[in-house]
């Protein structure tokens, strides 16, 4: 049966992009597909148009949200089981709870509940952007990464707590503490957000837990 040269290298693009969580160059691309650059300069830009992958700032190519979306239409179960976890988790800890994925050099949210019987909550949303490098959905998930020379204190010290914790970063008075997911081919994190009186000690406590829980689901 014959195939199409063009969707065959757009796929094992996807392949070779999932298997470097660092990510990759263009010119690397190009050699692992054994293609003009040219042409895998047109190839990534065909995913980056449905968000299949997006470029950092340096220009190396990461895998995107749009997957994210993909994979909930194939594997439907991961949605419904991962919301009653973030549930739990914002009753638990009476605070906004959701979870992000990193595409480029932003983070995106993905998934957002909020606890029961609370009045003022933060507008955190789903589809919500933000750099990496701000809040702690993207601190989190920079610290999931392999260490990297020059990184921000912040990256480092969530890395050595297991999660990150900022304050009024995205927005005023708010109170952010996620931890990475290590487990799926997308760059994710889980978190709380809340407008002052969290309870960090019990979040951290919580978010980890959650994190761990939504890592099984990956991987069974």
């Amino acid at each position: 049966m014959s195939t199409l040269q063009t969707l065959d290298r757009g796929l094992r693009a996807l392949e070779v992009v999932a298997e470097s969580p660092s990510g990759i160059s263009v010119a690397d691309l190009a050699r692992e597909l054994d293609v003009h650059r040219a042409i895998c300069y047109r190839i990534v830009a065909t995913l980056e148009g449905h968000r299949l992958v997006s470029r950092t700032g340096d220009g190396r190519v990461r895998l995107a949200s749009g997957l994210a979306t993909l994979a909930a239409k194939f594997e439907p179960h991961f949605n419904q089981d991962a919301l009653p976890l973030l549930k739990e988790l914002a009753n638990r800890t009476s605070a906004t709870a959701f979870l992000s994925a990193a595409e480029g050099s932003e983070c995106v949210v993905a998934m957002v509940a909020e606890p029961e019987g609370t009045v003022l909550t933060v507008g955190y949303r789903v589809g919500s952007r933000h750099p990496l490098t701000q809040g702690a959905a993207g601190l989190a998930i920079l610290a999931a990464r392999p260490e990297e020379p020059g990184e921000p204190d912040a990256v480092r010290q969530a890395r050595k707590d297991g999660y990150s914790l900022t304050r009024g970063q995205l927005e005023r008075g708010a109170v952010g503490l996620a931890a990475g997911i290590r487990a799926g081919t997308l760059e994710r994190s889980v978190g709380v957000v809340a407008i002052d009186g969290l309870d960090t000690g019990l979040a951290a406590t919580e978010v980890m837990a959650t994190a761990r829980r939504i890592e099984q689901l990956l991987t069974a």
